[in-house]
Formats: structure tokens, sequence, C-alpha cells
């Protein structure tokens, strides 16, 4: 599966921040780009598992999605 993600800088924590907006509540971060981006992977799957063994995830119902990275 792909995901859009949204990738923000936070000055306070002096690393990046990241979103997956389909996945509501679904966010991870990391000092570097590359730890924030390995550090959501893991988020993703840890959700995407919580909401099956509840039942209220429906991936046929999630519509076309894709990962989106940036270079700062």
């Amino acid at each position: 599966m792909k995901f859009k993600i949204v990738i923000m800088y936070d000055p306070e924590y002096e690393g990046y921040v990241i979103d997956v907006p389909e996945l509501v509540g679904c966010m991870s971060q990391g000092k570097t780009i590359d730890e924030a981006l390995k550090n959501i992977k893991d988020a993703i799957t840890g959700w995407l598992y919580v909401e099956k063994k509840h039942n209220r995830l429906d991936i046929h119902e999630m519509g076309d999605m894709f990962i989106g990275e940036v270079t700062v």
C-alpha cells in the first residue's frame, strides 16, 4: 500500500514530524528525514494492525494513495 505523507521540520524538536492524512492520528518523528521515514513506516504498520484487529479497517474503501517525500 502507498500513502500520502506530510513532512514538516519542527524547530523546537529539532527534527522532522510526519503525518499520514489518510490515517487519522498516524504520525511519527525523527531527527533526520531518513529516521522519520523509517519511523512512519513502523507507525503505519502499527496503525493498520490495530484498525484491522478491531474490525475498523476496510482497505477497499481507502481509495488511491501514494507515498511522497521531500528533500530539504
